[in-house]
């Protein structure tokens, strides 16, 4: 087997995959994309391993633990994806900006300090 045929494979899904991740919008896009570039990394793991006649199986064994974390990957992702878009009606990421935390606080200073109640003040007071 000629190692160029998945190597070219591999070098077109990721190059696939880092459009996507550069140029969407939408966050589950986004995740798939970078499942894309995974896949990619997998192809050429598992080339080289054919290719090299390793043995050990090197590359086989290494791309099942890319797969395990890819796969916890996207189940986090797509967890924080669907709590985003439960909140803020909308899975844009370019609106996932707003998340970012302020130097001057969390709620910036235009935010009016919290009343307390007078049970809190007390325990301050203490």
């Amino acid at each position: 087997m000629h190692l160029a045929y998945p190597a070219v494979l591999a070098v077109l899904l990721f190059c696939t995959g880092l459009y996507g991740v550069l140029a969407r919008r939408n966050a589950i896009l986004v995740l798939m994309s970078v499942e894309l570039m995974l896949n990619a990394v997998n192809l050429n793991l598992v080339a080289f391993d054919v290719w090299l006649r390793d043995t050990l199986h090197a590359g086989q064994a290494l791309t099942l633990f890319t797969i395990t974390i890819a796969a916890a990957e996207i189940g986090i992702g797509l967890a924080i994806v669907l709590l985003v878009y439960r909140n803020r009606g909308s899975s844009d990421v370019d609106r996932l900006r707003d998340l970012a935390e302020r130097p001057d606080g969390p709620g910036g200073p235009d935010e009016q300090p919290a009343q307390q109640t007078p049970a809190e003040q007390a325990e301050a007071a203490a």
